[in-house]
């Protein structure tokens, strides 16, 4: 592995209602009611670029650039029931929420609408059930620009979804159902797939689906030379080595990272010392992990 990002990408994205505003999550990405991202930035320069020696200027020449390898996302799709409280219930109580809307979300399809977002060529691999919520994430991830050609809707389970619930403070308790997120996925994937894995420039995963199909995704990527990176968040369970041992990059937040490490996290420092626990707990286990061939 190569190293360890401390902090997790955004956990959902939100529309604004012009009507009646609520305070969103420094966390979030907004969108309008109709769930439709804008994608009209302009740019000077389409192809994202990095300046080895700034003080050269690059040339220009009429030929076409190559086209650019994809971000490929596999991972999860969620239909979020939102709900905005003061604070979170007491065992037995019941509280009113201040707004409520369900919004479209979930870990790899906000990962997807990013990239999608950047105008940068973005594949989402993943699966929703034949039903609104399925119809409301197609119809997001595809208003954010992201190709679509391996999303797949399955009648054996419905969409997945989770229940947000935002404090006034800003901080964010979920629950996920996983739904067509964590089953009615083939015990091996088709070759189609994994070949969409080999040509990316990055892949990124998740643990909102199982961890038999990241494995399968981490390692079809490995074997092309192609990087992953693995967010840490989703199900509640220690990361399997053999997953591990075929991931460049562990993305945790804070409280995945002290679930990691054992170590508190509520300061930088305690953070940083948590970081490099963690890249040495993830060193030495894949060390201790065979490469499967």
């Amino acid at each position: 592995m190569r190293g360890i990002a401390a902090f997790s990408p955004s956990k959902h994205w939100h529309p604004i209602n012009q009507n009646h505003p609520t305070k969103q999550s420094n966390r979030s990405l907004t969108t309008t009611n109709q769930i439709q991202f804008n994608t009209t930035t302009r740019r000077v320069n389409p192809l994202p670029s990095f300046a080895i020696n700034p003080s050269k200027t690059p040339t220009h020449n009429s030929t076409a650039p190559p086209p650019l390898p994809p971000l490929v996302v596999v991972g999860s799709a969620n239909a979020d029931v939102y709900v905005e409280i003061d604070r979170l219930p007491k065992e037995g109580e019941t509280i009113s929420a201040k707004t409520g809307q369900t919004l479209a979300g979930g870990k790899g399809a906000n990962q997807a609408v990013c990239g999608g977002k950047l105008s940068y060529p973005t594949y989402f691999v993943g699966q929703v059930g034949e039903d609104a919520h399925g119809k409301l994430i197609t119809q997001a991830l595809h208003g954010g620009g992201v190709h679509l050609d391996y999303l797949n809707t399955v009648s054996a389970a419905p969409t997945g979804h989770a229940v947000v619930m935002l404090q006034s403070d800003g901080q964010n308790s979920i629950i996920i159902v996983g739904g067509a997120n964590m089953s009615s996925w083939p015990q091996t994937l088709s070759d189609e797939s994994l070949e969409v894995v080999r040509n990316a420039g990055i892949v990124l995963l998740q643990r909102e689906i199982p961890d038999s199909v990241n494995f399968q995704v981490a390692k079809a990527a490995r074997t092309a030379g192609v990087p992953v990176i693995l967010d840490a968040g989703g199900v509640d369970a220690p990361i399997p080595p053999e997953l591990l041992s075929f991931v460049d990059f562990l993305s945790p937040n804070e409280s995945e990272l002290a679930r990691l490490t054992g170590m508190p996290t509520e300061s930088f420092e305690q953070i940083s010392q948590a970081v490099v626990k963690c890249h040495k707990l993830v060193s030495f286990v894949t060390q201790l992990t065979p490469k499967l061939s």
